[in-house]
């Protein structure tokens, strides 16, 4: 929304460390069991938030058009099935 470059940047660093530490190469993406530890061990599982939400909001962060097309005054962005 706010189109500032630093917070693009802030995302594609956090969407770079997913690649290289959350991909799976048979496809999807892993949890993490702990960050603390280099590398990190992959759970084997993908959360349903990290599709829902996560990859929702790198979306709107880098598409410039939704900050001026959709009404965010009006409109509300979750996935809890309620406003």
């Amino acid at each position: 929304i706010t189109k500032e470059q630093r917070w693009k940047d802030y995302a594609w660093k956090m969407f770079l460390a997913w690649e290289k530490h959350c991909k799976v190469p048979t496809g999807g993406y892993a949890s993490l069991r702990s960050v603390l530890k280099d590398p990190p061990a992959m759970s084997d599982k993908m959360e349903s938030f990290f599709l829902a939400e996560t990859l929702k909001y790198l979306f709107l962060i880098f598409d410039d058009a939704a900050a001026d097309s959709v009404p965010f005054g009006e409109w509300v962005f979750n996935t809890e099935a309620h406003p």
